[in-house]
C-alpha cells in the first residue's frame, strides 16, 4: 500500500485490530478436578507473569444472591455426603456437576468478560468451566486432571473440600479421580482442549497461551 493511500483511519483500523489479536492471546483458562493444582498454577503464572489471577470458586459468594444459582451453589452442602456418595452412581456424580456447571455459566461468563474490559492479561482458574460451555470464549485453556489417586486423596484429606470424616475424604478423592477425571479428559478432547496430569506441561502451554516468548 503506497504511503499516501494510508490514511488515519486505516491506520486506526489497524491498531484496534492488532490490539485485539494482543488481548485474545493475554487470556487463558485452568480447569480440571478438585486438588490437581489449578489454584497453585493460577497463582505462579500471576506472579511470575504479572498477570491477574482469578479463582472463579470466590465468585459463588455473588450468585448466592440468586435463587438459582444459590440452588446450586448448596447443593452439595446441603446434603450429606456418605449418604450422596452411597447412592449416587459415578454418571449421576457428573451429571450433577454439569448441571451445577451450567447453572454457573451464565453469570460466570458475564463476570470474566467484565474482568477482561479491565485488564489485559488473566488467567481464569475454576472446576465448573467444563469443554462444551468454554468454547464460547474467545481463548483457550488446559484441563489438569491430577497425577494420581494417592496424590489425590492426600490433597484432599490435607486441604477437605466437604468432610472432615478421613473415610468420606477418601471416597470423594476417588470421585475426582475415578469420575471427574476421565468425563473431564474426554470432553476436553471432545471440544479440542488440551488435559494434563502433570502441572509442569499443563504450565508450559498455559504460558504459550498467554503469549509468553
Amino acid at each position: 500500500m503506497p504511503l499516501a493511500t494510508v490514511t488515519v483511519g486505516t491506520i486506526l483500523t489497524l491498531l484496534l485490530e492488532s490490539t485485539e489479536i494482543r488481548r485474545v492471546m493475554n487470556y487463558a483458562f485452568i480447569s480440571g478436578i478438585p486438588t490437581a493444582g489449578k489454584s497453585y498454577l493460577g497463582k505462579k503464572l500471576a506472579e511470575e507473569m504479572g498477570i491477574v489471577w482469578i479463582a472463579l470458586d470466590d465468585f459463588r459468594e455473588e450468585m448466592k444472591k440468586d435463587p438459582v444459582t444459590e440452588y446450586w451453589v448448596n447443593f452439595y452442602w446441603n446434603q450429606d455426603p456418605a449418604t450422596y456418595f452411597a447412592t449416587t452412581s459415578y454418571e449421576q456424580q457428573w451429571e450433577d456437576h454439569v448441571k451445577q456447571s451450567e447453572a454457573f455459566w451464565a453469570p460466570t461468563k458475564a463476570y470474566m468478560e467484565s474482568v477482561m474490559a479491565d485488564h489485559d492479561a488473566v488467567v481464569f482458574e475454576g472446576v465448573n468451566l467444563l469443554p462444551h460451555l468454554v468454547r464460547e470464549l474467545p481463548f483457550k485453556g488446559v484441563y489438569l486432571l491430577g497425577r494420581s489417586l494417592e496424590e489425590t486423596i492426600e490433597r484432599n484429606r490435607r486441604e477437605p473440600r466437604w468432610s472432615k470424616d478421613a473415610e468420606i475424604q477418601k471416597i470423594e478423592a476417588e470421585h475426582f479421580y475415578g469420575c471427574q477425571g476421565p468425563h473431564f479428559r474426554s470432553e476436553a478432547e471432545k471440544y479440542g482442549y488440551k488435559s494434563y496430569t502433570d502441572t509442569a506441561e499443563a504450565e508450559k502451554e498455559l504460558r504459550k497461551l498467554l503469549g509468553a516468548q
